[in-house]
């Protein structure tokens, strides 16, 4: 029988059988087009020579667009960079920076660069990770932790606070009793009204939206029933905008509790900005996104910012923990419920601050629903 890579007789059995089929090693640029960190190849007058499809989606342009044009023209600022790859070739060693704000293209980011020579003809291998997204994932992970944390304090707290409600309604039955004149039973009914008025308010921090009911719906249902709501309630002064995407898809979640998430957010807005300014509301759907450790096709974005003066940078850490709060009169409940509600649909709640814009961004992960194009 004829030798073949692919034939082989078995001749203990006299049948044909397949042997292993001999592998083809990758090539080098296979292997470049193949990783998912971000590289490009520099010539020593930092102009470039070559990137991989990681590299295309990091920059937002195709290889075409790049090769032969400087590295400096697709970072602002780029001395940082530009001074990191100029040390690596001059030096012939490794150097790396990390967490560098850069706009790349429209989009802001934080970048780890990592500049290695190639030896023998002064190319200079340029590795980019996205640290912005890692940061993020981070954050989301410290996020689900406080919330879990948050629920076990809220529950401790509610358990100490309906101990001595219901001696005090106990107590204060027991002395109606005694009291003949009507008129005096009248305060120790208020004693009473009081005491279940905050019974009812701790089940309802306990329970934070009761038992979910899930719908199909689009979330610009819930964003302009929030609307409405602050229109009336808001000052003349104070401008509600709204700045929509019509392509968002369909959602399943619990309405109710997505509507009363966001109200509490669009109050918190409102009594930042307090006399005069403006609350926006935003929508987007985010591709291929992270949330919560978990990789998502699709995620809904929904955001309230404010023009207010910003949330104190030593709040930022705690700011989802119960009791926290930058006003003297706020009780700290109102983004921890927030949070909880909204991580009770699968999704989280983040925020960004300065000076003049806060953000709290909703975001909700699309699953498959009737009528979704996703």
């Amino acid at each position: 029988m004829p030798h073949s890579d692919f034939l082989s007789e078995d001749r203990g059995l006299g049948r044909a059988r397949l042997s292993p089929r001999i592998r083809r090693t990758p090539s080098s640029d296979e292997i470049l087009q193949g990783l998912t960190t971000a590289v490009v190849v520099l010539d020593s007058q930092l102009n470039v020579v070559d990137l991989n499809s990681a590299a295309e989606n990091l920059l937002g342009v195709s290889r075409r667009q790049t090769v032969n044009r400087s590295i400096r023209d697709f970072f602002i600022p780029s001395d940082e960079l530009v001074t990191l790859c100029q040390r690596a070739v001059n030096t012939e060693l490794i150097y790396g920076v990390r967490e560098v704000a850069v706009r790349v293209g429209e989009r802001e980011t934080l970048l780890d660069f990592r500049a290695a020579p190639l030896e023998g003809n002064g190319a200079l291998l340029l590795e980019l990770l996205d640290a912005e997204r890692d940061r993020q994932i981070r954050r989301e992970a410290e996020l689900v932790t406080q919330r879990r944390v948050s629920r076990r304090i809220i529950s401790q707290l509610a358990h100490e606070v309906k101990n001595p409600l219901g001696g005090l309604r106990g107590a204060a039955q027991l002395l109606a009793r005694q009291l003949p004149d009507d008129a005096m039973q009248a305060y120790t009914n208020v004693i009473i009204e009081e005491a279940d008025r905050l019974a009812s308010l701790v089940d309802g921090i306990l329970e934070a939206g009761g038992q979910s009911k899930i719908e199909v719906f689009n979330l610009h249902e819930v964003t302009e029933h929030v609307a409405q709501l602050i229109d009336a309630e808001k000052p003349k002064s104070v401008q509600l905008k709204r700045d929509y995407d019509p392509s968002l898809p369909l959602t399943t979640a619990d309405r109710a509790q997505l509507i009363q998430a966001f109200l509490n957010l669009a109050k918190n807005g409102l009594q930042a900005i307090s006399s005069k300014g403006t609350l926006t509301f935003r929508t987007r759907a985010l591709s291929n996104y992270t949330l919560g450790g978990e990789q998502h096709r699709l995620v809904l974005s929904a955001e309230v910012e404010d023009t207010g003066p910003g949330i104190p940078e030593e709040l930022w850490e705690t700011i989802f923990y119960p009791l926290v709060t930058g006003r003297p009169t706020g009780s700290g409940l109102g983004l921890t419920i927030a949070q909880d509600l909204v991580s009770r649909n699968g999704g989280l709640i983040e925020f960004r601050s300065r000076p003049g814009e806060t953000v709290f961004q909703v975001m909700l992960p699309v699953t498959n629903s009737p009528g979704s194009s996703f």
